[in-house]
């Protein structure tokens, strides 16, 4: 059986469980890659949550409207003050431009079964407690058409402030890594992710390049028609380690949602 770290709490699970790549105590950042451009994803988000008397980075989000933010559902699903920071490149340092939003209202998508992560549906819409103002460092991200499928090798982006490897050391710059989409025969393959990955979900990279603790919920960026769409959520990785052989980082497909995300949003 395999088994998932889910890229958000840091959770003790047997080897190979799926993991999510949320982190409620230190701020972690993506494996391998390199430190973005600042401002370079102006649509990605740090999602804090309220513990005694700071904020603390736990995932990422992707600001879609200017009043909503989507993220993962394994990052919301326990009842916490929340707060989003926008415009932000290194989130230990506060500068004049960065924008703190409150957060009035969490919707996860009701499939979403926490002790099921295979099932799916690990995404949520945050409604801020007012508009963002846009501005060079916060901007809108676009979202694929309904269910479009990207071809196997695409090109694409992951960017979080994530682990630099398993258990490796931390950094507050938001860091980006080049990650190819695997098609989704393969990564259902026996000795690959088998039946976990459902076709609501996106694989890509493998090897030294992934997701990692405190990425969760963050944007997959994908290169099409000479733009960046946000195709992915991140989701999970093989607790064996954020780049097992053959166990590529795990996304929410965000085309397979845009019907319930436009339900909602409108």
């Amino acid at each position: 059986m395999l088994r998932i770290l889910l890229l958000s709490v840091l959770v003790a699970l047997a080897l190979a469980e799926p993991r999510y790549l949320e982190d409620q105590t230190i701020e972690e950042r993506v494996v391998g890659g390199e430190v973005a451009q600042p401002h370079s994803w102006p649509w990605q988000i740090s999602l804090q949550y309220l513990s005694g008397n700071s904020y603390h980075h736990t995932c990422g989000g992707t600001l879609i409207r200017k009043n909503w933010v989507m993220t993962a559902a394994h990052c919301v699903d326990t009842s916490r003050t929340w707060q989003v920071l926008l415009g932000a490149h290194d989130i230990n340092n506060h500068e004049q431009f960065y924008r703190y939003m409150d957060v009035s209202e969490v919707i996860i998508h009701p499939n979403w079964n926490r002790n099921n992560v295979a099932s799916g549906y690990d995404i949520a819409l945050m409604r801020l407690s007012s508009d963002v103002n846009m501005t060079p460092f916060v901007q809108l991200a676009t979202l694929p058409p309904s269910g479009q499928v990207l071809p196997h090798n695409s090109i694409c982006y992951i960017t979080g402030w994530g682990r630099v490897q398993t258990g490796g050391p931390l950094s507050s710059h938001l860091k980006q890594a080049l990650l190819h989409v695997m098609d989704h025969n393969t990564c259902t393959r026996s000795d690959w992710w088998g039946s976990t990955v459902k076709s609501s979900m996106v694989c890509a990279g493998g090897g030294s390049l992934s997701g990692c603790q405190g990425d969760s919920g963050g944007p997959l960026n994908c290169q099409v028609n000479r733009q960046y769409v946000v195709h992915g959520v991140t989701s999970f990785v093989s607790s064996e380690g954020c780049n097992a052989y053959q166990k590529p980082t795990v996304f929410t497909r965000v085309s397979a949602y845009i019907s319930w995300i436009n339900g909602i949003i409108g």
